[in-house]
């Protein structure tokens, strides 16, 4: 059996919305790059039509891909879940680092949806691992590349 992967709502809807460009507008135009770069004679050494077919198969790789993803895929709205005070996967918290009085706020996501420049953190990294079940006020001691760090929730919001 397969694990399921967790994804939020959100993470899950840009997949789909990724998988149908995909599928319905890049993979025609590539299959219509083929046609004409067939029409060009000699396929040996035809580097229009190489790139076209080497293009193709990363496109249909990527929907594999996303397909497998999605179809494994344990989506959570965070809405729907009832706020008992717990940092859980997709749950949006403001943390203090207790070492340099930095104050930030994280939602927890899926590996794939991870971009720590949108502040959207994998369920996976050191510190999310460290919170996860937590409640505010809570302190957890955080093992990372660069040392120890703690941590205080201040916050948790399921939004």
């Amino acid at each position: 059996m397969i694990n399921q992967t967790p994804m939020t709502l959100i993470g899950a809807e840009k997949l789909r919305q990724e998988l149908k460009r995909l599928k319905y507008i890049k993979r025609p135009l590539i299959i219509s790059a083929i046609k004409e770069a067939r029409q060009h004679g000699d396929l040996k050494e035809n580097a229009e039509y190489h790139a076209a077919r080497e293009e193709q198969s990363f496109c249909e790789g990527r929907i594999k891909e996303i397909e497998f993803k999605l179809s494994n895929a344990q989506i959570i709205d965070i809405k729907k879940i009832p706020n008992k005070g717990k940092v859980i996967f997709g749950s949006t918290v403001t943390l203090l680092n207790l070492h340099n009085q930095d104050q930030f706020t994280c939602c927890i996501v899926g590996d794939d949806e991870a971009d720590f420049k949108k502040n959207l953190i994998s369920i996976n990294s050191p510190i999310i691992r460290g919170i996860i079940g937590k409640k505010i006020n809570d302190v957890s001691l955080v093992k990372t590349p660069g040392g120890n760090v703690k941590y205080k929730i201040l916050n948790i919001q399921y939004i």
